[in-house]
């Protein structure tokens, strides 16, 4: 039997509306498309931020709308009233630098208060089998939302304005993978010095795992936290969803993320891991467990089927599947000692992908 809307749990209510998404009649339904869960919008509700779909196909049959009240907006299921909500509004993304370049082609405001930006907005694997199929971060560069690389200098002068107009507290930096052996961590170190200089924010910066650990410790007075994705634990589903990362070894990444947290710290380090693009809830509880035990957080999220992407046809996993795998993960974390409250800047301190912050 379905849940009772009314009295719903925070928790909850983020559970379903990323994976069910919401109808945004009237309003802006956010950014199209991009490396990350693009195709949603930044939710404010109960105390925690979602980032919700509202442009993928599925979205019309979900049971949540947003609706005007009195001035505000509230969230509905089937036109029954569940919560007030806000939605970030970012005063620097107005501006533009001195070439004339929007700072909203830039980076962007993610979450309630982080800065964020695909630094190299090509990938090597794009035009390619290789690519991974949940991705679409060269479509926000084809539509001319974006421009292909952000220079230091630029992402400095819009960090200092995020952080004075809309105090913004920490920065998210993802590139497309290079062709080069350092896969685009020179330009993150050179960006993240840059902000660091110009603004004193902690800075999150992602990457593939380079052949040559040393190339990680390049980081090191750079940024705070570093982001290296798995994506999944069951290679079989790799091999048909991310070729790109099922053709670097396990090991690899094992050895890239034991680097990183003797660089940077426990539950400085993190990986996304997606989940409904094949694998059962079990290769999820053990690789979580395994990253846990490593002082990698397993930063846990349902697949976006974004518009323009080869996965754009599917569904996300259902609330149950991902309230069940957030409750069990959280039992690790808790039982490890590890909570996102630790995390220094990013996609983990920011949560709004993912609620398994919500369930520690």
């Amino acid at each position: 039997m379905e849940k009772e809307a009314v009295g719903m749990e925070t928790k909850d209510l983020k559970v379903e509306l990323l994976c069910l998404g919401a109808r945004v009649p009237g309003l802006d339904k956010g950014r199209k498309a991009g490396a990350g869960p693009a195709a949603g919008g930044m939710f404010l509700f109960g105390g925690t931020v979602a980032n919700v779909p509202t442009q993928s196909w599925f979205v019309s049959q979900s049971p949540y709308s947003v609706d005007a009240e009195d001035g505000k907006y509230v969230i509905n299921r089937n036109g029954e009233r569940i919560t007030e909500v806000r939605f970030p509004q970012a005063k620097f993304q107005d501006l533009k630098t001195k070439e004339g370049i929007p700072y909203s082609k830039i980076a962007l405001l993610h979450g309630a208060d982080c800065l964020a930006t695909t630094t190299i907005q090509t990938c090597t694997y794009w035009n390619t089998p290789e690519r991974c199929k949940f991705c679409t971060i060269e479509l926000s560069l084809r539509s001319g939302a974006t421009i292909a690389k952000k220079k230091p200098e630029q992402l400095a002068e819009v960090a200092a304005a995020a952080k004075k107009l809309d105090h913004v507290t920490h920065v998210t930096l993802t590139t497309g993978t290079t062709s080069t052996p350092d896969k685009g961590i020179n330009h993150l170190a050179e960006v993240g010095r840059a902000i660091k200089e110009a603004t004193g924010l902690p800075v999150h910066v992602q990457f593939e795992p380079p052949k040559e650990l040393s190339m990680i410790d390049r980081l090191y007075d750079a940024v705070d936290t570093v982001g290296i994705h798995v994506e999944s634990f069951d290679r079989e589903v790799l091999k048909e969803i991310a070729p790109c990362k099922v053709d670097i070894p396990f090991e690899q990444y094992i050895k890239a993320w034991k680097r990183s947290v003797d660089i940077f710290g426990d539950t400085q380090v993190s990986s996304y891991v997606i989940a409904g693009i094949g694998e059962s809830d079990e290769s999820i509880l053990k690789g979580s467990k395994l990253l846990v035990e490593l002082g990698v957080y397993p930063f846990i999220v349902p697949l976006r089927p974004i518009p323009g992407s080869m996965l754009e046809k599917e569904r996300p996993p259902s609330p149950d599947r991902m309230r069940h795998i957030y409750e069990e993960v959280a039992a690790i974390l808790h039982g490890n000692g590890m909570s996102w409250r630790k995390n220094k800047a990013g996609c983990v301190r920011c949560r709004a992908c993912s609620a398994l912050a919500d369930f520690e």
